[in-house]
C-alpha cells in the first residue's frame, strides 16, 4: 500500500503542477532588436509612402487558459523614425505628423485577446499617439499557438488600420490619405 501511496504522489504531482502553470501568467519581454514597425499610407492616391520604427520596448502578460486576460504595453519610439528620403522624414518629425519633439513616443495598450484560431487572434486596446488615445484593434498572426509557447519565444506578426487624422495628422489631406496601415514585426522572449 506503501509504494501504491508513493506512485500516486509521483504520478499526481507532476500533474498538479502542470495545471497550475496552465493558469500562471507567463510574461514576455520584447526583443528590441527584432522587432519594428512600419507604418503605410497612400500617397497622391497612386502608390504609398512607408515609415519604419525600429525602437520598440514592450511587454506582454498572457495566462494560456484564458488569452482575454492578456495585458500588452508597447512603446514605440517616435524620435527613431526612417523614412524614404529626408524631406518626408523631416515632415514625418514635425508637428504636421508625428510632432517627435513633444511626442516622443507612442504607445499602444491591449487589455484582451481573442483567439479566432490556434494562432490567430486580435487584441483590443488603446492606441496613444500625439497625445490621443483612441480604441484600436490589433490583428495578430503567432508562429505558434500561445497555448503551447510556455518557457519559448513567440514570434508574431500584426496589423492595425487607423485614420491619421483622429490623432490630429490631418496636414496634406489632398496629398496624404487618411488611412494608415500599421505592421508590427515582434518577438516576444520569456522573462
Amino acid at each position: 500500500m506503501t509504494q501504491l501511496n508513493t506512485l500516486s504522489k509521483m504520478i499526481a504531482l507532476p500533474i498538479a503542477a502542470a495545471l497550475l502553470m496552465g493558469n500562471a501568467p507567463q510574461t514576455y519581454t520584447l526583443d528590441t532588436k527584432a522587432s519594428s514597425v512600419a507604418a503605410k499610407v497612400p500617397f497622391l492616391g497612386i502608390g504609398s509612402r512607408t515609415a519604419t520604427f525600429n525602437t520598440l520596448t514592450g511587454s506582454v502578460a498572457f495566462v494560456p487558459d484564458k488569452p482575454s486576460a492578456a495585458k500588452v504595453n508597447v512603446t514605440i519610439h517616435t524620435r527613431d523614425i526612417k523614412a524614404p528620403d529626408s524631406l518626408t522624414l523631416k515632415r514625418l518629425k514635425s508637428e504636421k505628423f508625428f510632432w517627435v519633439d513633444k511626442y516622443p513616443k507612442a504607445t499602444f495598450k491591449g487589455s484582451n485577446l481573442t483567439m479566432t484560431s490556434a494562432r490567430k487572434g486580435r487584441i483590443s486596446g488603446t492606441l496613444t499617439a500625439r497625445g490621443v488615445t483612441r480604441a484600436e484593434t490589433l490583428f495578430v498572426t503567432f508562429d505558434r499557438p500561445p497555448t503551447q509557447a510556455a518557457g519559448k519565444a513567440i514570434n508574431l506578426t500584426g496589423t492595425m488600420k487607423i485614420n491619421r487624422r483622429n490623432y490630429g495628422m490631418t496636414s496634406f489631406a489632398l496629398v496624404v490619405g487618411k488611412t494608415v496601415t500599421i505592421n508590427l514585426k515582434a518577438r516576444m522572449v520569456p522573462r
